[in-house]
């Protein structure tokens, strides 16, 4: 479908800068790209008597940037509502985990895929980072194309209408002391960083809907000497760089036990650490964790429908954003796909840890779910509305029995995944009056989840 030039009359949008929506908002687009924004206040819509907006495309509701969901595992979305019949933590998670991945193949990845990212766009999202280490056949050999894995994400992505981020996950070892792969796990390792490097570096789309960064699967899965070989990789390229980061106190303790430091001080050793880089979780930081980040200008994603899910604990979200640490979201295992439940459970689990109330605003919040999110997946130019931005629209109903009555500044204390009635990316419409435009979303989760679960 061609892109056009549109013109949308928004009820309310949230802008740049602002710390509540403006009402009455007239948002031209041209070409994928916003071209004009003009607050109407008012005094020139609809009920003035003007018609030289007549052609506009009524947006009721509130229209936010589209939503970032920057850390994402696809296939885990298998795993929703499968895995709570008893007690246990990560680790055993983990295992239920790797079994669905022991199933998937090119074929089965690509139908998965594309049903997840229709469901995140039925959810507002607008471009999703893609944690990739499903790189070869359950043997550990390669596919007759090395990346073929990664090409049927990419055109998942297509398919469902939203722009993807591959970060290209470098995964070589199962502890931190550097013990062999085994049994699924054998499927993520390249065997060493430069031979992860050749394989990532010979993956090339040239789809407009997607950009390829690499990751640090985390200090357990990468040995010291060859974390630089990632970063190096990443520089050279001025790709995106995310790593998992303290998501559990072991994880830390089995840094410290085999390299005498945290995770965070081995990957400022070997020049991980930088502006270009999000560090996913770090749910149990110190404080001499917090500056290494913060100096070195490196963002943290949050996760915390995830972090929840498996017990991982609270990440201190507010002594983050004090020391200046930007902050983004994303919905990792998919127990939830809800970046409005993403972004209040960031103020409400800051409640639930200091016992006090009130520590982001709605504009707080707004930005993390949206701009810095697409910041952190190298899409800088995505996530406001603005003059130059992409046409990136998400526009939630504000008479849903959830936000009904709610003021438009409450919407993320409020509105759920639910309640998007509109989405449009680069321009072009993907989801109207709630159903998405071409993937019949329930229908192909059903079947994508059933052919890689066991009956």
């Amino acid at each position: 479908m061609p892109v056009t030039a549109t013109r949308w009359l928004a009820e309310y949008a949230w802008l740049p800068e602002h710390a509540e929506p403006t009402p009455d908002v007239l948002i031209e687009v041209d070409e994928g790209r916003i071209t004009a924004v003009t607050p109407l206040l008012g005094a020139h819509g609809p009920d003035a008597g003007v018609d030289v907006y007549a052609d506009a495309v009524p947006l009721p509701g509130l229209t936010v940037p589209g939503l970032s969901n920057v850390h994402s595992h696809a296939f885990h979305r298998a795993l929703r509502g499968r895995t709570h019949g008893g007690r246990g933590d990560f680790w055993t998670w983990r295992d239920q985990m790797y079994g669905v991945a022991d199933r998937l193949d090119p074929d089965t990845y690509l139908a998965l895929a594309r049903a997840v990212y229709a469901e995140m766009a039925l959810a507002g999202v607008t471009c999703v980072g893609e944690f990739h280490y499903l790189h070869h056949r359950p043997d550990g050999g390669a596919y007759d194309d090395p990346n073929e894995m990664g090409a049927a994400l990419v055109e998942a992505a297509a398919h469902a209408g939203i722009r993807l981020t591959l970060l290209d996950t470098c995964y070589l070892t199962s502890t931190v002391d550097g013990q062999a792969l085994a049994g699924p796990q054998r499927r993520f390792g390249d065997g060493d960083a430069s031979r992860w490097a050749q394989r990532a570096g010979a993956f090339q789309p040239t789809d407009a809907h997607v950009r390829v960064g690499a990751a640090v699967h985390s200090v357990r899965a990468v040995p010291a000497d060859q974390l630089s070989t990632v970063a190096e990789w990443a520089g050279e390229r001025q790709a995106p760089l995310h790593v998992h980061l303290s998501e559990q106190p072991a994880e830390n303790d089995e840094c410290r036990a085999v390299h005498g430091r945290s995770p965070t001080a081995l990957l400022a050793e070997y020049g991980v650490l930088g502006p270009d880089t999000t560090a996913v979780h770090t749910t149990h930081p110190t404080s001499a964790d917090l500056t290494l980040l913060a100096d070195s200008r490196t963002g943290v994603c949050l996760c915390p429908t995830t972090e929840r899910d498996l017990a991982d604990g609270i990440g201190p979200a507010r002594l983050m954003a004090e020391a200046g640490i930007r902050l983004s979201l994303g919905s990792d295992s998919h127990a939830v796909i809800d970046l409005f439940e993403e972004a209040r459970a960031v103020e409400l689990d800051e409640r639930l840890r200091t016992r006090r109330r009130g520590h982001f605003t709605p504009a707080d919040l707004l930005t993390a779910a949206s701009s810095a999110g697409h910041a952190a997946l190298g899409w800088a130019d995505a996530g406001r509305i603005a003059v130059g931005a992409r046409a990136d629209l998400v526009t939630v109903r504000l008479d849903s029995a959830r936000t009904a009555g709610v003021p438009p500044v409450g919407t993320f204390f409020a509105a759920t995944a639910a309640d998007v009635e509109q989405v449009v990316v680069d321009g072009r419409l993907v989801v109207a009056a709630g159903r998405h435009l071409s993937v019949d979303v329930p229908a192909e989760l059903s079947a994508a989840i059933e052919a890689v679960t066991p009956s």
